[in-house]
């Protein structure tokens, strides 16, 4: 079955940058879209931003010029780079990626701190 693992969280400033990775691994001929949702505690998960095997982007309006998203098909990997981290982006970054958006895969995922 898949496996999705991320890494690159981290504790950085506020106008600082972070790389997010997400690896696939296992079967995965059924990843199409993979993303990157978030969860800030006591909120629900939303979505950051995702992208298609055709490399089709869509992010959420309040990372929007601030967060990439790419991906390596070869590697079976997605990235995230964010810029100017705001304080409201802490959050558990969660990699997602199957046929739908979401997909039926979630990552374990990894811990961003942004601090004043």
């Amino acid at each position: 079955q898949v496996r999705l693992v991320e890494s690159g969280g981290g504790l950085v400033q506020a106008g600082g940058s972070l790389r997010l990775s997400c690896a696939a691994s296992g079967i995965i001929f059924s990843i199409n879209a993979m993303g990157w949702y978030r969860q800030a505690p006591g909120k629900q998960r939303e979505l950051v931003a995702d992208i298609t095997v055709g490399s089709t982007t869509n992010y959420s309006d309040s990372v929007k010029g601030r967060f990439t998203i790419s991906r390596d098909n070869a590697k079976n990997t997605v990235y995230l780079q964010m810029n100017s981290l705001k304080l409201e982006d802490t959050a558990v970054y969660y990699c997602n990626g199957g046929l739908q958006r979401p997909g039926n895969y979630w990552g374990q995922g990894t811990q961003v701190t942004v601090s004043s």
